[in-house]
């Protein structure tokens, strides 16, 4: 019997992690591309952070745009005429990448920075008011009971 990983999906979506857990017990599969590599991570109950590896690029190097659900951030190196001297090796890819991420519903870019060779772009889950869980009061014989509203998970 095969098995399945769905870490890719992990690393290229950003709110879906109840459903990737009930899902990763499952199925899954692998594969794409794994340059630049990147982080992503909650740093909060509807925060989230991805990182992305960019040493050599500069904020004029790169670009972030958000479509419908789906955030992409691209890189190309712009080109720099003067050389002070020939390259003997060169470790450090520099090559021109897109790298796209599908947000859950209701997931907005709150901001970016580019600090140490890292893009960090910050996320947000804001579910609207009316999309909210609510308790609705009940009336039993003329009397209103209160109810307390419980915790919906997400």
């Amino acid at each position: 019997m095969r098995t399945f990983d769905l870490s890719p999906l992990y690393r290229s979506t950003v709110g879906f992690d109840r459903l990737f857990s009930m899902l990763d017990k499952t199925v899954g599969f692998e594969g794409g591309p794994t340059y630049p590599p990147y982080n992503i991570e909650r740093t909060g109950e509807n925060a989230y952070r991805i990182s992305v590896a960019v040493a050599g690029f500069t904020d004029a190097d790169l670009s972030i745009e958000t479509k419908e659900n789906r955030l992409t951030i691209r890189g190309e190196k712009q080109t720099n005429e003067e050389k002070t001297g020939d390259v003997l090796y060169q470790g450090i890819a520099a090559r021109t990448f897109a790298r796209s991420f599908q947000l859950a519903d209701y997931v907005k870019v709150k901001g970016a920075s580019l600090e140490n060779g890292l893009l960090h772009v910050d996320l947000v889950r804001e579910i609207p008011e009316a999309m909210k869980p609510r308790a609705i009061p009940i009336t039993s014989s003329g009397k209103v009971l209160n109810v307390k509203p419980t915790k919906v998970a997400a």
